[in-house]
């Protein structure tokens, strides 16, 4: 007897569910076609009964219909019927699971023809593409790599749901609780689908309130200032603080049970922490209930060593806390990790210190005793270098104090660590890993360092009142081909200079200690003034040069630098303007009334040889962003090697770091100093002349002296303009203010002194991932000690009429010297211009300035801005409010 029966047990019915069910959990959760959302099919009823089969009847065929990709062979493949088999309820039940397991069916049923059994499928979609729609905070590159579905794969609602529970999880790890996903399918033809998930992201979750219950000894506001989660308000703008975080608050707790513990508080207890989500889903209230207990002091505290090279009495001498003292489980953190280095010291790397408390509730005190387990002194049996790929391993192996085979020493590895540091070539918070080697005597140094980009392309830009808009570029590589060679290359452009410098440093020549680096360099410097909005250039300096040194190790913290620089100084005026028959020859001379007494002085071309050395003394962390340590250089160089020119030029120059706590404040302190001597006698000081020239004196101002433009500071001439005007028939000179309107020529002087003293700020985490990292700081200095040129005032007068002298500027730019201030009507000649020239700035008296600056690793490179204002400045001075500079990194 024929008999067709069709089987839509257990699946189906779970398949109808699925259908009826809000995809991924989402309220409003639906999937949509191309034309909108397609309702979901109706509910099924709770349990659809089975109907009876024919049973017993043998298996003859096996026929798949609706299968598209998949061949009839692979569905057979994953049930367990088989022609020739007894045909039961109980094995189609079970086939009917184990092709749903597969979960590339929507729908699947089972009929029995007398034998002849057709499996009916409907294949589940093919992802054509995945698609996140609202995504602004996190993008795409986050999200997808976090989810199950992708293009090509087999769409199946169970893998909808586990995505949106992920993209929901991403967000609330950003303290946005309020985000929800909406996935639609949208259908595409030959059984495709694109996957769209829809987001609001919604506000980010804030702290709007934190409570603390049960604290009597301290104020709310005291324990919330040791958190890491802060309340919301209007300032924190720049902080990620007082966004919702489970983490951060379980670590608040462990914040709030550390400061107790260095408060004395050994019995505190945080008994409850609770967060609760507002209605609105935008802020959380935490509650914190917590147990103070009683207040502890320091009982008798005591060393006990198995180590025979430590004195039990003389480690006791050495230690921190005394009896009496308030308990602090800092300090006592603090005293193990000082013996264990102590221990380190002596070559016992796995020096075991153990702290036994011994607790009187009854006197509240806290005994301690500081067991030294026996150990044996331990050897470094290997140093592995992990994760250089592109750094040579000579390169990290010549920074290690210590070597194969040599005794353990917890010192040298700290220094080794601070050398691979300054490098700058690895990521910062590189530590050397210790590790047990084949004997318990044996150790393994394990270097594993993090490349980072050693390439620097840096723009600079500012802007000055002298030279308008200043753009300096420069490109360096200092781990060149891996070899730790730095190359480099610098050009800045401004109306005021121009300049090119190529340059070169080998660390290690020849693989051995010792350092040579040269520069080759061309520099083009334009003095100028204005007269009216005409740019007229006093002189030019041009320098052509180069320089080599070499760098030797004296011991590991001091070092000495030897250089020689051979530079051709020529400095010239325009003889058009400047130069005038003085001596009524035709020989052209420059005119001191035209160019200034100083200019005529330094015109000319000369050669400088120069021989110098520096010894440094530098035993910081980190070279390039130290937190600790010191550095102190002195330098001397001698011109006089052959050449024009005779002097000996000293420097001085110290700074000096500390780690204020563990806040992340860094304080630093530098000074430096100079003076240079003659060994030639130009003139005399009645002739104005200096023995040292214009081009070879120390300059001061931007950026050494923070809130003074570039040679803003120190001895200078002015020369500002007189406007002739007819009163009462008479010739009165006005001065001209304008700053255009006056020439200002930094002349330097022979000594100079700089001060700074500046605090690195620390930020919250959120300002922290920004990369800023803002500063105050004060500056103070002075250039001074220089002869006082001859200088030009209203009173010349022609040396045969004695007329008074005049500068006109015809309507070309062209300066002339002329006795006539007026016209034929009586009026003043225009553009006259009378001039007088007033010495400015020889005095050792401190410039000090105060700002703040702020450093910022933006999108496109490193970017530093500086606001300086100048509170102690003598007359002449140029000051500067704002600068700031641009770069990238490679």
């Amino acid at each position: 007897m024929k008999s067709e029966q069709k089987i839509a047990i257990g699946v189906r019915a779970l398949g109808l569910l699925l259908g009826s069910t809000i995809l991924a959990g989402a309220p409003t959760a639906a999937f949509a076609q191309t034309t909108g959302p397609v309702a979901p099919p109706a509910a099924a009823p709770a349990a659809v009964p089975a109907p009876v089969l024919p049973q017993g009847q043998q298996i003859r065929s096996i026929t798949v219909n609706g299968s598209q990709r998949i061949e009839a062979d692979t569905v057979r493949s994953y049930i367990q019927l088989r022609v020739g088999d007894i045909y039961t309820q109980v094995a189609a039940d079970q086939a009917l699971r184990d092709l749903f397991e597969t979960e590339l069916f929507a729908d699947v049923s089972i009929r029995n023809n007398d034998g002849a059994v057709v499996i009916d499928v409907k294949e589940n979609p093919v992802i054509n593409r995945v698609i996140l729609e609202g995504n602004k905070r996190i993008k795409d590159d986050k999200i997808l790599p976090e989810i199950r579905l992708s293009p090509r794969q087999i769409f199946t609602r169970t893998k909808v749901r586990a995505d949106v529970a992920r993209i929901i999880e991403l967000y609330k790890r950003q303290g946005r609780f309020a985000a929800t996903v909406e996935p639609k399918m949208v259908q595409q033809d030959q059984n495709r689908v694109d996957v769209v998930f829809e987001i609001t992201e919604g506000p980010k979750s804030k702290v709007r309130q934190i409570n603390i219950l049960g604290n009597e000894k301290f104020s709310d506001g005291q324990l919330r200032g040791e958190m890491v989660t802060k309340q919301s308000r209007f300032y924190r703008f720049f902080s990620s603080g007082d966004a919702y975080d489970p983490d951060k608050m379980a670590f608040d707790q462990q914040k709030l049970r550390q400061f107790y513990l260095t408060q004395g508080y050994a019995d505190f207890r945080v008994i409850s922490a609770v967060a609760e989500l507002t209605p609105d889903k935008r802020d959380f209230i935490i509650t914190y209930v917590v147990e103070e207990g009683e207040r502890y002091k320091f009982g008798d505290v005591a060393v006990e060593s198995q180590i025979r090279d430590f004195s039990e009495e003389g480690l006791k001498a050495q230690l921190s806390m005394k009896t009496g003292d308030w308990y602090n489980a800092k300090l006592v953190e603090d005293t193990v990790e000082q013996l264990s280095e102590t221990a380190g010291l002596f070559g016992y790397a796995f020096a075991d210190v153990r702290p036994n408390f011994n607790r009187d509730r009854e006197t509240l005190t806290m005994g301690i005793t500081f067991e030294l387990a026996e150990s044996a002194r331990v050897y470094v049996e290997r140093i592995d270098i992990n994760g250089n790929t592109l750094t040579q391993d000579k390169i990290i192996r010549r920074e290690f104090r210590l070597n194969e085979g040599d005794a353990f020493n917890s010192f040298l590895v700290k220094r080794s660590e601070n050398r691979i540091n300054s490098l700058g070539y690895f990521q910062e918070k590189f530590e050397i890993e210790q590790k047990q080697g084949s004997a318990p005597d044996r150790i393994i140094l394990e270097a594993n360092v993090e490349e980072k980009a050693t390439g620097e392309l840096q723009l600079s830009a500012g802007f000055s009142s002298i030279e308008n808009f200043i753009l300096q570029a420069s490109i360096r590589q200092r781990n060149f081909r891996g070899k730790g060679q730095t190359v480099g290359a610098s050009v800045n452009y401004s109306r005021f200079s121009q300049g090119i410098n190529l340059s070169f440093t080998e660390p290690y020549v020849f693989d051995k200690n010792i350092s040579f680096g040269a520069d080759i360099f061309r520099r083009d410097l334009n003095s100028f003034n204005f007269v009216g909005n005409s740019r007229n250039t006093t002189f030019e300096q041009l320098t052509t040069g180069a320089s080599f040194r070499l760098g030797v190790p004296l011991t590991e913290y001091v070092s000495a630098l030897l250089r020689y620089s051979l530079t051709v100084d020529d400095v010239t005026l325009d003889r058009d303007q400047f130069f005038s028959d003085l001596n009524g020859d035709g020989t052209l001379e420059c005119d001191p009334v035209r160019a200034g007494f100083f200019l005529c002085d330094n015109l000319g071309k000369r050669t400088t040889s120069l021989i110098g050395y520096s010894l440094i003394y530098d035993d910081r962390d980190n070279r390039i962003r130290p937190t600790r340590g010191q550095n102190i250089t002195l330098s001397q160089d001698f011109a006089g090697l052959g050449g024009a020119v005779s002097y000996l030029r000293t420097r001085l120059n110290a700074s000096k770091h500390w780690r204020i706590g563990r806040s992340g404040f860094i304080f630093t302190v530098a000074a430096e100093g100079g003076h240079i001597m003659a060994f030639e006698n130009r003139g005399t000081p009645a002739q104005g002349i200096d023995d040292i020239r214009l081009t070879d004196r120390f300059f001061l101002g931007q950026p050494q002296i923070r809130g003074f433009d570039i040679r803003g500071v120190g001895p200078r001439v002015i020369r500002s303009g007189f406007n002739p005007e007819i009163v009462n028939g008479q010739i009165v000179n006005t001065i001209v203010t304008e700053r255009r309107n006056r020439v200002d020529d930094a002349l330097g002087g022979r000594s100079y002194y700089l001060a700074r003293a500046e605090l690195d700020i620390p930020l919250g985490s959120g300002a922290r991932e920004l990369g800023l990292r803002p500063s105050v700081f004060v500056d103070a200095g002075a250039v001074f000690g220089v002869v006082q040129p001859l200088l030009q005032t209203p009173q010349n007068r022609d040396p045969v009429t004695g007329a008074l002298q005049y500068l006109t500027v015809d309507a070309n730019g062209a300066i002339a010297v002329t006795t006539n201030a007026v016209n034929a009507n009586g009026q003043p000649n225009t553009p006259s211009l009378a001039f007088t020239e007033r010495f400015f700035g020889d005095s050792p008296k401190p410039r000090v300035s105060v700002g703040f600056g702020v450093n910022w690793n933006s999108p496109f490179g490193p970017f530093r801005i500086d606001i300086a204002r100048a509170l102690l400045k003598e007359p002449g001075d140029d000051t500067r409010l704002f600068t700031f500079n641009v770069g990238t990194q490679f």
